[in-house]
């Protein structure tokens, strides 16, 4: 029987182990995606405890100590550090089989060399072996990120965010590590809620300084922070969508339903889909324009819980996997801006595991030759970053693209300590690349295969992003 969590874990045979120790261990990450909190990171911010950096803000958590039957006191209340700690604590043993249970006791390993099992019992005395290592300089934000042998983090930014943190941290002494943002422009073509999308523009019309009167200044404006994010180092966007609106339009009808947004007038539903899909298509042609890499995050149904949202908020833990249509809306989108000679680089992600043959032959029909993995199908996202969902995206992928040609993992996180999600996707790609030569499905070519392992881990990431630049 093997021990939980040695140095073997995940990897079920000889070539797997080879894999992993002598070729992906080692490599850099380059995390181009995740929430980060930049000024966290520009004044390498102190936690004092672990509570701090590892369950403020982490709705997976969250979810499953409101399953365990925990009060939301010790989770979003106003209780002690230590309580909540505590009652994360009591919670990890009946979260076996969740992912959660990997994650908690890899983050313990890697970052302050705990192998005790976390349970009620081990709370205190793990509680204040992290608090001690946490008061020294080594465990300050920087030294969390150097820890993991981060390369690269790019945060996700609003586009009327100004970017302050980005800004002094580029100029402060190196760190070795790079932090870039990357532009969301999510509330920039949420009009389904006027009252509060007027609110938006008039604050976007606040941080240009220009009065927005119609669509094109409204146009204008946006693409003056776009050019603003370049000019700051940023090389990518990100969208977060239930799927991806592709109605056909015209500028004069956008316009028309941009005046109605303005007079606080309703709109329909149509009409709401309309503008999202001219603001999809126009942000997407600002990308090409810049080279930069565009990623789609598809199929989440946000916010069930009402009377929960009311009380504190999105992103608190109330959200689930949809079932939207994505096909027919999605190649649109995408053969509109290949037709045009716009498409940028892309990466669709998606939700719903039944989406991902879709998602894995749509990305297909766009590569064209011109990049290596153009259009790429995103790593597991969310719901399905574990064990299962990791494999059956990494199958699908193999099986109907190249799995070769993959930019690998990302945290999509708000937390310092969940770096170690990277070692997990790596260690799974060793094991199916490992498993496929021990049953003699792959030949037993060790170097070569040990060079796709280490391009999907790290150097496919860095030639695609091309973030040195």
């Amino acid at each position: 029987m093997k021990a939980f969590l040695d140095d073997n874990f995940l990897l079920q045979n000889k070539t797997a182990e080879k894999l992993y120790h002598d070729y992906a261990k080692s490599l850099p990450i380059i995390d181009y995606h995740n929430h980060l909190i930049p000024d966290q990171v520009a004044n390498n911010k102190q936690f004092d405890n672990i509570t701090q950096v590892w369950l403020y803000g982490d709705h997976y958590k969250w979810r499953a100590m409101r399953t365990n039957g925990v009060s939301e006191k010790f989770i979003t209340g106003n209780t002690t550090d230590f309580e909540k700690f505590e009652k994360w604590a009591e919670t990890v043993p009946y979260t076996l089989r969740n992912p959660l249970y990997h994650w908690t006791h890899l983050e313990l390993q890697r970052y302050f060399g705990i192998t005790d099992l976390l349970s009620k019992k081990t709370a205190k005395s793990i509680y204040d072996e992290s608090l001690a290592k946490l008061q020294t300089p080594e465990y300050a934000v920087h030294g969390l990120l150097n820890k993991m042998n981060v390369e690269v983090i790019c945060t996700t930014d609003d586009p009327i965010d100004n970017l302050e943190y980005h800004q002094q941290f580029k100029s402060s002494p190196s760190v070795g590590f790079k932090m870039l943002p990357a532009f969301r422009p999510d509330k920039a073509m949420d009009s389904d809620n006027i009252t509060v999308f007027n609110s938006y523009i008039d604050k976007l019309a606040t941080v240009v300084n220009k009065e927005i009167s119609d669509l094109q200044t409204y146009l204008d404006a946006l693409k003056s922070r776009h050019d603003y994010f370049a000019e700051n180092g940023c090389k990518v966007s990100d969208h977060g969508l239930n799927s991806i609106d592709a109605e056909d339009f015209t500028f004069e009808q956008v316009a028309a339903i941009f005046q109605k947004i303005r007079k606080g007038a309703s709109i329909e539903a149509k009409e709401s889909k309309i503008f999202k899909s001219a603001m999809l298509i126009w942000f997407a042609q600002w990308d090409h324009e810049k080279g930069w890499v565009q990623q789609y995050h598809l199929g989440a149904l946000r916010n069930n819980n009402t009377r929960m949202l009311k009380q504190l908020g999105p992103d608190t833990g109330w959200d689930s996997i949809g079932d939207y249509s994505q096909a027919q809306a999605l190649s649109k989108f995408l053969n509109k801006l290949d037709s045009e000679d716009k498409l940028a680089k892309t990466i669709i992600y998606n939700l719903n595991p039944a989406d991902n043959e879709i998602i894995a032959t749509m990305v297909g029909n766009f590569n064209d030759g011109s990049v290596a993995g153009k259009v790429q199908f995103g790593s597991a996202w969310w719901f399905l970053d574990q064990k299962d969902g990791m494999t059956k995206q990494i199958n699908a992928l193999s099986n109907m693209g190249l799995l070769s040609r993959m930019v690998g993992m990302l945290t999509d996180s708000r937390s310092f300590l969940s770096f170690p999600r990277h070692e997990y996707f790596r260690r799974l790609i060793c094991n199916l690349f490992g498993e496929d030569v021990e049953n003699g499905e792959l030949p037993n070519d060790i170097e070569w295969i040990g060079k796709i392992v280490q391009d999907i881990s790290y150097y496919n990431a860095k030639n695609y992003f091309n973030f040195s630049s």
